[in-house]
């Protein structure tokens, strides 16, 4: 498939996406595959990391072939091919151009664990492709981003699943079903948190592109730059041009349990402080952030520290609710119930492990149910991160209508309810 024509395909199918995003009022039910033990094809675009964790989960399932592992590195692809457990192998191949799976009418399903600014771009082509799709979190680069592949998931009838996986663990959903039958009583306020001790990413310097990178297609839809030393594999998280910062990158696990717990769609008012302290590098995002989310009558407290790994209730990670009888700890895969005096009076222990999430998403590409974190909740929730973010890139507080819940009246602040893109790859709503 040639670039020109891929380009043109997106601003088409994007521009028919936003219109009818404003446009639909129900969307159609997801195309269910016959019969209920159909072998599924994946293939995986992004295959350093998490897509490595995902070939070898996705590998262990039954009635799972895979067929592609797509990365702009060589070295990431050798890497990859020997992780697909031998059950699965279906004569996989490696390329570069995730496109090359989007063409191949065999592939059921496309997995996405490239880069944030990827995550939209990617499910929207695959999902006008007739493929369905899992993408890690968080579910956009932006607001309209997330607008637009929750309408291309509706338009094409496709599965989309987030990799916000604590909605499948069984521990996770217990406490949900606890908390929200009023184990602690009416809940009006919920804290999440995030903290890790990462090093400083230092000043980088412009740099011969590596013989084994595909830089321009790396880049993608983000407006082309310069190449520098310290941008990949990882370091690009803290570059607003690609990333999301912090918030995005693991503050999305922890909202998510906030917004599911408390039952919230949207805030009215958000506000964020902190800043960049630690290091003197060319981190753009900030190391030390905290957002406050008001919702009618409830609210959401936000805390991430990338510089020292100290948090709340003895984790590093967490969420917590706290209601008129008691409160609730929510920690990794686990959770505890205290009284009002600090009592503990309920401990619930569950699995860490990923793969009731991915079988939720094989079984509901199987029979057409949504999956359990569907595109709607994961863009949700990937919003309250963008929100956040943007608070924090004003400098001021923002304000959203009940009912639309877009901004109110803040030019600023909707100039980044979008971004600039690479020219011929525009979403058009």
């Amino acid at each position: 498939m040639n670039d020109f024509h891929t380009r043109r395909q997106f601003l088409t199918q994007t521009a028919r996406i936003g219109a009818g995003l404003a446009a639909c009022t129900a969307f159609p039910a997801i195309q269910a595959a016959e019969g209920t033990h159909q072998n599924i094809v994946l293939g995986f675009m992004g295959v350093n990391g998490r897509g490595g964790d995902l070939i070898r989960g996705f590998g262990a399932l039954p009635d799972v072939s895979i067929r592609y592992v797509c990365d702009v590195d060589d070295r990431a692809i050798a890497k990859a091919l020997p992780l697909i457990p031998s059950q699965a192998a279906s004569d996989p191949k490696g390329v570069k151009d995730f496109r090359r799976i989007l063409d191949d009418p065999g592939v059921d399903a496309l997995v996405i664990a490239a880069p944030d600014h990827w995550h939209a771009p990617a499910a929207i082509l695959a999902c006008a492709a007739g493929k369905h799709v899992y993408v890690e979190k968080p579910a956009s680069h932006n607001p309209r981003e997330g607008e637009l592949a929750l309408a291309a998931a509706r338009k094409y009838r496709r599965v989309v699943q987030v990799g916000t996986q604590r909605r499948s663990m069984p521990g996770m959903i217990e406490a949900m079903e606890k908390l929200h039958a009023g184990e602690i009583g009416r809940v009006f306020w919920a804290r999440g948190w995030y903290n890790n001790t990462r090093a400083s990413i230092g000043h980088g310097h412009a740099a011969p592109v590596p013989d084994w990178l595909d830089y321009k297609l790396w880049q993608g839809p983000a407006p082309e730059r310069d190449y520098r030393d310290n941008l990949i594999h990882y370091n690009w998280h803290w570059f607003w041009h690609w990333g999301t910062g912090e918030l995005g990158n693991n503050g999305i696990h922890a909202l998510d349990l906030c917004r599911w717990g408390l039952d919230v769609v949207s805030p009215t008012q958000v506000t964020s402080g902190g800043g960049k302290y630690r290091y003197d590098d060319d981190q753009e995002t900030p190391d030390s952030h905290t957002v406050t989310f008001d919702f009618p009558g409830k609210s959401i407290t936000w805390e991430g520290r990338s510089w020292h790994h100290r948090g709340f209730e003895g984790a590093m990670f967490g969420a917590a609710f706290y209601g008129e009888k008691g409160s609730m700890v929510l920690d990794g895969a686990n959770y505890r119930v205290y009284d009002m005096q600090e009592k503990e009076r309920f401990a619930g222990h569950g699995s860490g492990s990923d793969t009731p999430h991915l079988q939720n998403f094989l079984d509901c590409i199987r029979t057409g149910r949504r999956p359990n974190a569907d595109i709607e909740e994961g863009h949700r929730s990937t919003l309250l991160c963008h929100l956040g973010n943007i608070a924090w890139r004003t400098g001021h507080a923002l304000h959203l209508h009940p009912q639309t819940h877009r901004l109110v009246k803040d030019a600023e602040a909707q100039a980044l309810w979008t971004r600039a893109y690479r020219p011929g790859w525009e979403p058009r709503g």
